[in-house]
């Protein structure tokens, strides 16, 4: 099967990579095979939504652990936090830095589709 015939869950699943989440210089969480792709589209997806972004975010993934990703809204801004480590979260952001965040992750992940020799216009833009 090649790219262009594969199914959207196909792409979303197979399309893996390292994804950390740093905090101060520190590596707090790590997955080396993580679904990119369908991060990155469930995140699109979610900045397009009727709230736009300003709800609450958990990764509902065919593949990965539910809650793997959060990201939540608090007084102080908003965190990024994992149900891998439930007691971490990363210290908060506004949001015109967490959306900045998303749209480098995008990028990202784009380029990365792209040199896979694959359309990466499967994953709506942020």
């Amino acid at each position: 099967m090649t790219p262009q015939e594969a199914p959207l869950e196909v792409l979303l699943l197979d399309i893996e990579a390292e994804l950390s989440v740093w905090e101060q210089g520190q590596v707090v969480w790590s997955e080396q095979e993580f679904p990119v792709a369908e991060l990155a589209y469930h995140l699109a997806l979610w900045l397009q939504g009727p709230m736009a972004g300003r709800e609450d975010f958990e990764l509902d993934s065919m593949q990965a652990e539910e809650g793997m990703i959060r990201i939540v809204r608090s007084d102080d801004g908003w965190r990024v936090g994992s149900t891998l480590t439930p007691d971490f979260w990363t210290s908060p952001v506004t949001r015109e830095a967490l959306v900045t965040a998303i749209k480098e992750f995008d990028r990202s992940v784009r380029e990365a589709v792209t040199t896979l020799g694959i359309d990466p216009a499967f994953i709506p833009k942020p």
